[in-house]
C-alpha cells in the first residue's frame, strides 16, 4: 500500500497519535519535511482527487498528508485547511453508541499485527453517517529472520457516503414487503381450494372441480412469475444478466406475442404490427426479447386503451458510427404518461395511476418490477429504452438494441 499512495512528506522522528504529539504533527519537530502540495500521485497513474471514494492519509505522527476531493465533499471540509492537522481532530469519528473510535481502536498504539479495519458505519461530529475502512502501512523491521514490532508509517482511510447503502436497504425492505404481499394472496387461494377439494371431493360436480383447479393453476403460475421476476432483479442488480445471442427475427417474435395475447382472449383487432424496410440481421437473446416485448405489450393492454401498435424499424444507436441497430416502439391510445412521471417509470415498484380507465391489479396484479426488468434486459443487450408520448396520443415505450453479431 505504501507504493499505492505516495506522499512527499518524510517520516517524523517519533510516531504519535495522542494529544501529546499534536505539536509534532503540525511540523514543530525538527527533521520533518514540508507537507506535500498539489495532487498526490497514486501509482504514477492517477491522483488522489481522481479516486471515486474519499481518501485520507495520515503520517506516522497522525497528521493529514492526503485529503482528496471526495473526502472534502463528504465531510464539508476544505483540504487546504486540514492538511497538516491531526486526523483525529479533523475526523472525530464516533460509533453508534457515541464512543470515540480513535480512543478504543487506538490505531497508532494498538496491536502491532493489525493491518486493516473493515468497512463500518461511523459518525462525524455533526451526526453525518459515513462508511469508513482503514488500512495500515507499517515499517518493515525483519532482521536476521526475526520479525520486530512494526510501527505505523501511514494510516490510509477510505470514506464513502452512507446514502447509497440506505437506499439499498430501503429497496430490499420494500422488496421483502412486496414479495410477502404478492405471495400471500395466491398461496392462500391455492391452500384454500386444495384443502376444500381434499376434504369435500365428493360434494362437488366435475364443473366445480374444474373451476377450482383452474384457479389453483392460475395462482401457481402467478407465484412462478413472481419468482422469475425476483431472479431477474437479482441478476440485474448483481450484473450477472447473461445474453445468449442467436439470429432473431424481431417482427416474427412480435407476431408470436400478439398471437399469444389473442389466444388468451384479447381481441385480434386490438393489435397492429408495423415493420419498416431495411431491418438489419439481428443477433439477440430470443427469450429476453420475448420477455421485453411481452412485458411492454401487457403494460399497454392493461394500463392503456385503444389499439396497441408495435413498430419495428432500423435505426442507429446515438453516438455510434455503426447504423446496425433495431428500434421497437409499443404504443397505446390511452391518456399517456406525463413528462414529470416518465423518469420514474423504470424504477422498482413503480405503480402509476391507471391509464385509459383500466384498474391496476387486474389480471393478477403486479409487483411494479416489470418495467424495471425490461430496462435491465434492454441494457444487457447494450441498448436503451425510454417512454414518451405516442404520435397519436397515449404512451410509447421505445427500446433500441444493437444488431449484434454471432460471436458477440
Amino acid at each position: 500500500m505504501d507504493e499505492l499512495i505516495s506522499s512527499r512528506a518524510s517520516s517524523a522522528p517519533q510516531p504519535g497519535g495522542t494529544p501529546a504529539n499534536r505539536d509534532a504533527a503540525h511540523g514543530q519537530v525538527s527533521g520533518v519535511s514540508p507537507l506535500p502540495e498539489g495532487p498526490v500521485p497514486i501509482g504514477g497513474l492517477v491522483s488522489a482527487d481522481e479516486l471515486p471514494d474519499g481518501v485520507v492519509v495520515a503520517d506516522e505522527a497522525g497528521r493529514i498528508i492526503v485529503f482528496n476531493r471526495v473526502a472534502a465533499r463528504l465531510t464539508g471540509l476544505d483540504p487546504a485547511e486540514v492538511i497538516g492537522k491531526f486526523v483525529f481532530d479533523v475526523l472525530p469519528l464516533r460509533d453508534a453508541d457515541g464512543r470515540d473510535w480513535w480512543v478504543y481502536a487506538d490505531p497508532y498504539h494498538g496491536l502491532p499485527t493489525r493491518t486493516r479495519h473493515p468497512e463500518r458505519s461511523l459518525y462525524l461530529a455533526d451526526g453525518t453517517e459515513i462508511l469508513v475502512s482503514i488500512g495500515y502501512v507499517r515499517e518493515d523491521r525483519t532482521r536476521g529472520g526475526a520479525r520486530k514490532p512494526r510501527p505505523v508509517k501511514k494510516l490510509v482511510i477510505s470514506l464513502r457516503g452512507a446514502q447509497q447503502r440506505e437506499r439499498l436497504e430501503r429497496s430490499r425492505a420494500e422488496l421483502v414487503s412486496t414479495v410477502a404481499h404478492e405471495l400471500r394472496s395466491p398461496l392462500t387461494s391455492v391452500k384454500g381450494f386444495t384443502a376444500t377439494l381434499l376434504n369435500k371431493w365428493g360434494r362437488f360436480t366435475d364443473d366445480q372441480k374444474r373451476v377450482m383447479l383452474e384457479t389453483v393453476n392460475a395462482d401457481a403460475d402467478r407465484v412462478t412469475r413472481l419468482i422469475t421476476e425476483l431472479l431477474d432483479v437479482s441478476r440485474i442488480e448483481s450484473g450477472r444478466m447473461e445474453v445468449h445471442r442467436q439470429l432473431v427475427d424481431v417482427p416474427d417474435r412480435a407476431r408470436k406475442i400478439i398471437a399469444g395475447r389473442v389466444a388468451a382472449g384479447d381481441a385480434e383487432d386490438r393489435f397492429r404490427l408495423e415493420v419498416l424496410e431495411g431491418l438489419p440481421e439481428t443477433w439477440l437473446d430470443a427469450d429476453k426479447i420475448d420477455q421485453i416485448l411481452g412485458n411492454l405489450v401487457e403494460n399497454a393492454v392493461r394500463h392503456g386503451a385503444g389499439i396497441v401498435t408495435i413498430v419495428v424499424e432500423p435505426t442507429r444507436l446515438e453516438g455510434e458510427d455503426d447504423p446496425a441497430a433495431v428500434a421497437v416502439s409499443v404504443r397505446d391510445q390511452g391518456e399517456g404518461i406525463s413528462p414529470d412521471v416518465a423518469p420514474r417509470v423504470f424504477r422498482q415498484f413503480w405503480r402509476g395511476k391507471p391509464r385509459g380507465g383500466s384498474r391496476r391489479g387486474q389480471h393478477g396484479g403486479g409487483t411494479g418490477l416489470g418495467l424495471y426488468i425490461v430496462k435491465g434486459l434492454v441494457e444487457a443487450h447494450g441498448g436503451t429504452i425510454c417512454v414518451r408520448r405516442a404520435p397519436g396520443g397515449g404512451a410509447e415505450f421505445r427500446f433500441t438494441v444493437p444488431a449484434g453479431t454471432a460471436a458477440a
